[in-house]
């Protein structure tokens, strides 16, 4: 299974979207400080996910969210 998520940062209020196909060790990656990207913006917390069958489509999910159009979907999905 592949997971696409995305993570807020208790430090400093953003939302980061990343995808794996380990969700707990990414997130444990990204909490310790692991991740180029995001290491001085940790701890997080998960506030959303969602699971797919292969790397393609959560590959392809993970870079829609990422585009202005996917962003704002994500705002109404969380409420935002």
């Amino acid at each position: 299974m592949w997971y696409v998520y995305v993570l807020k940062s208790l430090k400093n209020g953003r939302h980061y979207t990343g995808s794996t196909n380990n969700l707990n060790r990414r997130i444990a990656e990204h909490n310790n400080g692991q991740t180029k990207y995001t290491s001085q913006a940790g701890p997080f917390e998960l506030i959303y996910k969602e699971t797919y069958n292969t790397k393609l489509g959560a590959s392809r999910r993970e870079r829609f969210l990422k585009s202005g159009k996917g962003r704002e979907l994500l705002k109404q999905i969380l409420g935002t």
